[in-house]
């Protein structure tokens, strides 16, 4: 980040001044001063806005976003490995790809640095990535290693060929033994952060089965299997069904029992064919220890 400040000798606009004494176009200096990187005697600022002669006049201007992820030597699991694909149990709290703000330490640095190849179909930022999972989710995903696999697990997963299981706790005991959900979901109307259940035709289609597993005083552990992708797919359908995933600070309950880093939430298996030889491949991935350590206390209980 970097800041051009001076004051101002005369008066006009904030965008005039603010262009003649950096070099940006006047459209970037409002663009900058939407995100409130623009300051006029220490308050944000509109580009628009009439300056006075001897006001302070501030502008930010941001790194460069980088255009292409840089290998980085971080620890990572890899489960499955051939000249195709590879196959990664993540760790919850790394985030899959960068995004805005976020270029390092992601499991695509990763990747960079333990793997030779990888697909190029998914952009130079998102290398390999044939499907995500959160960054606070742990647990299964595949990579490509090339375009041919990728073109083929893309496939498999957009005509719900793939087999995606995943295993939550959820807030609450759950009557029914399993069930099946078909929303829409979308971005939720009253917080651009969040993803919501919404009315036929004003989302994307959401299917995902769920059946309980364990059930406990005041929580069950349930298995959820997708059909589709959507963001935040099963958190949204465990809040949309009235037990939300214990540990999530987005849709889940305000006041947390237990202190933890994210959701139980664990992406515990995974089925799909292998692009060249046509073998149906099953992968599994046992529970992370914090995720068992909670369960441990909560059979403790039951059973006391």
């Amino acid at each position: 980040m970097t800041e051009h400040c001076f004051i101002a000798e005369g008066c006009g606009r904030a965008d005039v001044m603010l262009s003649a004494a950096t070099g940006l176009t006047r459209s970037a200096v409002k663009k900058l001063s939407d995100e409130g990187h623009v300051f006029v005697n220490g308050k944000p600022a509109k580009a628009g806005l009439d300056v006075k002669q001897g006001d302070h006049v501030r502008i930010e201007i941001p790194d460069p976003v980088p255009t292409r992820a840089v290998p980085e030597d971080i620890p990572i699991e890899i489960v499955y490995e051939d000249d195709d694909i590879a196959v990664v149990n993540k760790a919850q709290g790394m985030t899959v790809h960068a995004g805005a703000g976020n270029y390092e330490g992601t499991l695509v640095n990763a990747l960079l640095y333990r793997l030779k190849n990888l697909s190029g179909v998914g952009g130079e930022l998102r290398p390999g990535i044939v499907h995500r999972i959160d960054k606070d989710t742990s647990g299964l995903l595949v990579v490509a290693k090339n375009d041919f696999a990728h073109l083929s697990l893309s496939e498999q997963i957009a005509e719900k060929k793939a087999r995606r299981e995943y295993l939550a706790l959820l807030e609450g005991v759950l009557k029914e033994d399993g069930g099946h959900i078909s929303t829409d979901i979308g971005r939720d109307p009253k917080d651009r952060l969040k993803m919501a259940v919404l009315p036929f035709g004003k989302g994307k289609s959401a299917v995902t089965d769920w059946e309980a597993v364990e059930r406990f005083r005041e929580n069950t552990l349930a298995r959820f299997r997708l059909y589709t992708g959507r963001t935040h797919q099963i958190r949204v359908h465990a809040k949309y069904m009235g037990h939300p995933v214990v540990g999530d600070k987005l849709y889940g309950y305000k006041k947390q029992r237990f202190e933890l880093e994210g959701q139980l939430l664990h992406a515990c298996e995974l089925t799909l064919t292998h692009p060249r030889t046509g073998e149906t491949m099953r992968f599994t991935a046992p529970l992370p220890d914090y995720f068992e350590h909670i369960l441990e206390i909560l059979r403790r209980e039951k059973e006391s």
